[in-house]
């Protein structure tokens, strides 16, 4: 499956019949099993239905960092987007891409 930033957004949580998703680097994970997290009131809601790199990589909460870009991270934070990305592997299956 794959699926446009806009198509992302209709899997924000809001929806209770529709799973909740999340990008990362260009793949989208499935991460309805941490709905306490993801979903509507939980610590991560913000990312729920977006592509949330930027923000793993600056470990930031931010909207404004809430986006697929990696223009401009460092070394350092590019570590720290790649052991998230292998925690999401981990824990959630992956069930399509950004297109």
């Amino acid at each position: 499956m794959e699926l446009t930033l806009d198509q992302l957004k209709q899997y924000d949580g809001s929806d209770p019949s529709k799973p909740i998703y999340i990008g990362v680097k260009g793949r989208i994970f499935d991460v309805s099993t941490a709905k306490s997290f993801y979903g509507p009131g939980g610590s991560y809601a913000m990312f729920a239905g977006k592509d949330a790199s930027r923000a793993l990589a600056k470990m930031s909460k931010n909207d404004e960092d809430v986006i697929g870009s990696l223009d401009g991270l460092t070394e350092k934070e590019l570590g720290i987007l790649a052991d998230w990305e292998k925690k999401f592997e981990a824990k959630y299956p992956i069930v399509g891409s950004l297109g």
